[in-house]
């Protein structure tokens, strides 16, 4: 059977639509025997049967053993040049409690954006000087509790900030560590790099305003400059833009040595993964070893020392990790005659949606899904996944090729769901977010607990007055 001609470009016609690209998949996804998808050694329907659907499955192991990779491949490649490393688990890909020590225990930092990440990191037990907190609206209640509970880095946003971190820092009698985020003006997308003179966007502070505004923080005895901030962006799949990054900051970063300390450097997150099979990223140790030798060759040309270099995975190390498990509930075949010829979609609709991944609707992000129980000879159809909201843009999939034999009661499975998914989940259309399940060894347990109907009715002040 050819493929559909209403298949994006870059979809392929598979020659199994049972296969699971294994770059895609987390490393302990596989079929067994009788054609089923196990995660870690547990089927696909168990999980259903216990837990329910949709449910977020995440692979214990390989989001554990993707930290420690990040880990030793930025410690040997700055060691390499005489440097170190601090990486920062980003918490805003998803975060809780078992997550937070799953980071930690890897030699990880936590990168939080709001008090409530704090909340979670705190509660998790991680100590607080491993704690760095992001955000360009850090409320006074934040900043506060930051400062009192001994976070590691404040990252100040914008010049307001600075007096009311190092008067929060006054009056709790602490000298608080901050970094200071600046526009590079470069932006990293997928597959290129675009270099600018000044960014219009919500974070930082432009470069030429960083002498000045590093000279305001120096001048609060509660205040250490720890050095400058930056990100360029999110799902990179090449070094081109970390490097270019480093070499506008570091030319800054000259420049404040003259003034005082400036131990480290920050290039921020942001590596790419795969979501569907043509997408290629540069591995992990790679694009460490190419900004090790970019700055190397950087603080050479400047004649100044290497700092301690930070960096914020977040999406590297969860994202892949994990899978959605979805029940099919309706097959709707739809002609679609607006093309050059006249061809068949097949409307998938599941039990969940926007609600659990509005990447999709979002940002028309792409996405895999593949049959979860059981494995089928039927020809491939193109199907594009919908979920079950009232929205005509409630799509998780919007193209990928499954067997055209499936049917209501299927369950299906969409890979690489654990950044940004259940971080951006709601109850639209009062649907309860699903919990999240770890499994490992054959076993699974629930991490973050699901909702229930009882649980979005609580809330209700007609049901429980408020005093």
């Amino acid at each position: 059977m050819p493929a559909s001609p209403l298949a994006p470009a870059w979809l392929s016609f598979p020659d199994d639509a049972n296969a699971l690209a294994p770059h895609i998949w987390s490393r302990r996804a596989e079929r067994d025997a009788s054609g089923e998808l196990t995660i870690a050694g547990v089927r696909a329907t168990e999980l259903a049967e216990r837990f329910g659907t949709p449910l977020y499955v995440v692979d214990e192991a390989d989001a554990r053993g993707r930290a420690e990779e990040v880990r030793s491949a930025f410690d040997a490649a700055f060691a390499a040049i005489g440097g170190s490393v601090k990486v920062y688990y980003a918490g805003k890909a998803f975060l809780c409690t078992e997550v937070a020590r799953w980071a930690t225990s890897a030699g990880l930092n936590i990168d939080v954006a709001s008090g409530g990440e704090l909340a979670v990191a705190l509660a998790a037990g991680t100590d607080p000087a491993r704690i760095g907190l992001h955000g360009n609206n850090k409320s006074l209640r934040e900043i506060d509790r930051a400062v009192r509970e001994g976070v590691g880095a404040i990252i100040l946003d914008s010049l307001v900030e600075i007096e009311r971190v190092a008067e929060a820092a006054e009056r709790h009698g602490r000298v608080q560590a901050v970094r200071l985020r600046v526009n590079s003006g470069v932006h990293a997308s997928t597959h290129e790099f675009l270099a600018t003179a000044r960014e219009d966007q919500k974070f930082g502070i432009p470069l030429a305003e960083v002498p000045q505004t590093v000279a305001r923080i120096r001048a609060h005895a509660s205040l250490r400059f720890l050095g400058l901030h930056s990100h360029i962006g999110s799902q990179i799949f090449e070094a081109g833009g970390f490097g270019e990054a480093a070499e506008r900051l570091l030319r800054v970063h000259a420049v404040l040595l003259a003034g005082g300390e400036v131990p480290e450097l920050n290039l921020g997150g942001g590596f790419g993964i795969a979501y569907v099979e043509h997408e290629r990223p540069l591995p992990i140790a790679e694009i460490a070893q190419r900004m090790a030798a970019t700055v190397a060759e950087h603080c050479a040309a400047l004649g100044v020392p290497v700092p301690v270099v930070a960096i914020e995975p977040g999406r590297a190390i969860i994202g892949p990790s994990t899978a959605t498990l979805y029940e099919v509930g309706t097959i709707k075949p739809v002609l679609v005659t607006d093309g050059d010829e006249p061809a068949v979609r097949t409307y998938v609709s599941v039990d969940g949606g926007m609600s659990d991944n509005v990447r999709p609707s979002l940002y028309g992000a792409d996405y895999t899904v593949r049959l979860a129980n059981r494995a089928s000879d039927a020809e491939p159809a193109l199907i594009r996944l919908a979920g079950k909201h009232c929205e005509s843009g409630d799509i998780v999939v919007h193209a990928d090729y499954l067997p055209g034999d499936v049917a209501p009661g299927d369950l299906v499975a969409v890979p690489a769901t654990g950044a940004y998914c259940w971080a951006l989940s709601s109850n639209y259309n009062y649907l309860a977010r699903p919990a999240v399940v770890a499994v490992r060894d054959g076993a699974a347990r629930v991490i973050v607990r699901g909702e229930t109907e009882d649980d979005l009715l609580a809330r209700d002040a007609g049901l429980h007055p408020v005093a």
